[in-house]
Parts: structure tokens; C-alpha cells; sequence
């Protein structure tokens, strides 16, 4: 068990000091100066100088009030730590008081050294670097492991944190730490091919405690994913497209027999959610890899609500939904209109996949000044909230069967998760199970585009 910071001795010497009313130390002086009287009054009356003795009693008491005196302020100067000096009267209440005081703040303090010691000694055995920064941009105090991972030496301390860590992305991190919640990875300034993810909190106004740690394994391990997907995305795609023209070849010879007719068409089908596989992969790749292009075409988004409804006009020819289109904001949008479309386009072929026949779907664009957002909303089978979390992940699915009968390759939410997250938008999802789906696309003010 954790044992408290040791107090010391002197300041458990209060046990020699009775806790005692004021009254109690009054009457010690009173009696003191009776005691002065009364030898006055009997010399007085004795030698017939009565009132002369009478003032040389209460100079008496005066000069052993000053002493009393005289001995706390030498205390209080320069003796602070040691027992105080046993004094009777007013002049000992107050010495008690202060010691008792003094005695208080010791032990208090000594146990917030305490704790900052032990709070200091976890830091300091900590794998991931810790630095505490000013609000000046200073750096306080380190443990070793930042030395390691960020390069600070003992040189470093009250050194501008910008000009040890210039790298533009933590520039720019530093300068807009709520942009980034999850933080900023980026490469070891100490060690090639090293990647540490590095997180910042602001505490006591504009100080801040910097936190990183090595994830060059785990970057490794996501960069080996992103190449094998990608490189048999398209390693895929050349005998896919082999394979599904040699069986749209087959499926229209006039004399084939049902049974192999009925063969074909499943390999077609299935040839088909394969390509639509490999598209959404490589896509996906795509998006993963690009997150530097430049996002600022501006796009009339009128014209583009439009064109999603005419697409999606023709998407709903099997599903006979009832379509919708709600235009009441003139504002454009500042981005990709190839990878806003897309994403887009993926939230409206599923809520008309996911809808029953004869449904209705209504898609629309709005802003409220300050935001706008695109908005997808269907009377469909809804999702089970419990689901929500986790829609937009790879191949997630809620129901595998039927994502199945659909087409749906289970990547169409996490492409449209990463065209948003490239354009500082978000997600918003409302659906219960049987009463149909909401997904609003919402946008901030920096990506909008008003009309002079």
C-alpha cells in the first residue's frame, strides 16, 4: 500500500501543546500582572512610595510582555522549524496558532511533493513520450522517452516545441488541435522509416501536454493491406473482365439449352458483384492514397442534385420507388464533384436497394447558414440501431444474405465515410428497424459556397 510522503519530526510536536480557549492564555497575563500588583502594594506600603510601586509593576508586566514578544518574532525570523518556545499568556496562544498553522501547511505540502514525486516517477516509466508545453510554446519538463522518440535533449528545455518538431503537418496540427481528435502521425524526426502518432490537450488555458508513441509496426501492417488490396484489385480486374466477356458471349447464343442458360446467368451475376467488388476496392485505394489532392472545384450543386436524381431515376426502373427531390439552398460546395457524386450516389442506390417496392425515397440539399447538409431519407426496412456504429466499416454488413441478393459488395459506406472525412463533413445516421433510414451528409461553413 502507497505510504505517504514522510512528515517531519517538529511537525508532530504539537502533541506537546494543549488545545486551550484564549480565555485560559488571557488569564496566565491577568494573573501575572495580579501577582506584579499585589508585591507593588505590599512594598509600597512598606517603604510609603505607593503608586511609584504601583507603576513599576505594570513596567514590570510591560517588560515581560515585550520579551514574549521579543521571542516570538525571533522565532518567526529565524527559527521557523523548531519547536517554538514555551511562552505563557496572549503572547504563547498566538505562537500556538501560527505553529499550528505552520505545522498544517507542512504536512499538506509534504504530501502534494508526495504526490508529484509518484506522479513524476509513472511518466517517467512510460514507453510513450510526454512533454509538457507552455502557452508560450516552451517546453517545461520531459520524461526519457521523449528523447528517444522526439529527439529532446537536456538543451531543449525552454525551447520553442515548433522550432524541435518543423514539420508542416504538426504545424498545422499544433495550430488546430480540434481539427484532429484522433491526433497526427508522421515520420520519426530520429529514425528513417519510423512513424510516431503523436496527441496534444490543452490544459490550464493554452498549456499543453503532448503524448506519442511508435506505431511504425502498425503503419507497416496497414501499408502491406492497402498494397495487397490494391495490387490484387487489379491483378482481378484484367480476367474478370476475360471471364464475363466469354460468358455475355455464351449467355446470347440463341441455342443454349436452359439448363446451361440458367449456369450462365449465375456465373454473369456473380462475375458482375466481382467487378463491382473490385471497382469499390480500388476505389476505396484510391481515396486511401489521394487524401493530398486538392479538394476545391466548386461544385453548383443544384445542377449536381439534378443529375443524381435523373441517375437515380434510372437505377429505380426494377423498384417502381416513388422519387423525391428537395432543393432549398442555393449554396454550392467547395470539393471533388467525382468523389462527392460517388459518395452520393452510394446513399441513394442503397436506400432504394434496401427499400421495399413501391417505397419512398427523398433526396435533398439545405443549409441553415452556418452549414449545409445532403440529406437521403427512405420508407425502408430500417436498421436495427445497435447496427449504427459500425455501418461504415469494410464489409460490415447487417444482414450478409441480403446484402447478398442486392449486389452489395459491403464497401460502398466506407468509401463514402473516407470522401467525407477528406472533406472535413460527417455522417449523421437516424433508422429504426421497419420505419426507414435517414443519412444526412453534413458539411461545415469552410466548404461552402454562397451565391454573391
Amino acid at each position: 500500500m502507497y505510504e505517504p510522503y514522510p512528515v517531519p519530526e517538529l511537525a508532530r510536536d504539537h502533541q506537546k501543546f494543549r488545545y486551550s480557549s484564549l480565555w485560559d492564555f488571557a488569564k496566565q497575563d491577568l494573573r501575572l500582572l495580579a501577582f506584579f500588583l499585589v508585591i507593588a502594594c505590599f512594598i509600597g506600603y512598606g517603604i510609603g512610595y505607593f503608586w511609584v510601586c504601583i507603576v513599576i509593576a505594570f513596567v514590570a508586566f510591560f517588560a515581560t510582555q515585550m520579551r514574549s514578544l521579543y521571542l516570538v518574532n525571533e522565532w518567526i525570523s529565524n527559527r521557523p522549524y523548531d519547536v517554538p518556545p514555551n511562552i505563557k499568556g496572549i503572547w504563547g496562544a498566538l505562537l500556538f496558532n501560527v505553529y499550528r498553522a505552520q505545522r498544517q501547511e507542512r504536512i499538506v505540502q509534504a504530501e502534494m511533493v508526495g504526490l508529484i514525486d509518484r506522479a513524476q516517477s509513472s511518466l517517467i516509466a512510460l514507453q510513450e513520450a510526454v512533454v509538457l508545453i507552455d502557452e508560450n510554446q516552451l517546453i517545461e519538463w520531459w520524461n526519457p522517452a521523449s528523447e528517444r522518440l522526439l529527439g529532446i535533449s537536456t538543451e531543449d528545455r525552454g525551447r520553442n516545441i515548433l522550432t524541435l518538431l518543423r514539420q508542416p503537418s504538426f504545424v498545422d496540427y499544433y495550430n488546430k488541435i480540434d481539427d484532429s481528435p484522433d491526433g497526427l502521425k508522421m515520420k520519426s524526426s530520429m529514425f528513417d522509416d519510423h512513424y510516431v502518432q503523436v496527441k496534444m490537450t490543452r490544459f490550464g488555458g493554452e498549456s499543453r501536454l503532448l503524448v506519442a508513441y511508435d506505431v511504425t509496426r502498425m503503419h507497416n501492417l496497414e501499408q502491406m493491406r492497402k498494397d495487397f488490396v490494391d495490387n490484387i484489385s487489379h491483378e482481378l480486374r484484367t480476367p474478370l473482365t476475360v471471364l464475363s466477356g466469354y460468358i455475355e458471349t455464351f449467355t446470347d447464343q440463341e441455342d443454349i439449352t436452359p439448363r446451361w442458360k440458367r449456369a450462365f446467368d449465375q456465373m454473369q451475376s456473380q462475375t458482375r458483384r466481382m467487378n463491382a467488388l473490385v471497382n469499390d476496392l480500388l476505389l476505396l485505394s484510391r481515396l486511401e492514397n489521394d487524401k493530398k489532392v486538392a479538394k476545391n472545384q466548386i461544385i453548383d450543386m443544384p445542377s449536381l442534385m439534378n443529375q443524381l436524381f435523373d441517375d437515380a431515376q434510372a437505377y429505380n426502373v426494377d423498384y417502381g420507388h416513388t422519387l423525391n427531390l428537395d432543393i432549398d439552398s442555393h449554396c454550392d460546395l467547395i470539393g471533388s464533384d467525382m468523389e462527392l457524386a460517388s459518395a452520393f450516389s452510394n446513399l441513394i442506390s442503397n436506400a432504394i436497394k434496401y427499400t421495399p417496392k413501391g417505397g419512398t425515397i427523398t433526396m435533398g440539399w439545405h443549409d441553415n447558414g452556418e452549414t449545409a447538409y445532403f440529406v437521403v431519407e427512405d420508407t425502408g426496412i430500417g436498421i436495427d440501431p445497435k447496427h449504427l456504429p459500425r455501418l461504415t466499416e469494410r464489409f460490415y454488413r447487417v444482414d450478409s444474405d441480403r446484402s447478398r441478393s442486392t449486389g452489395g459488395t459491403g464497401l460502398g459506406l466506407a468509401i463514402v465515410k473516407h470522401v467525407l472525412m477528406q472533406h472535413q463533413a460527417y455522417l449523421e445516421i437516424e433508422s429504426k428497424e421497419n420505419q426507414g433510414s435517414t443519412f444526412k451528409v453534413i458539411f461545415p461553413k469552410e466548404r461552402l459556397s454562397f451565391p454573391d
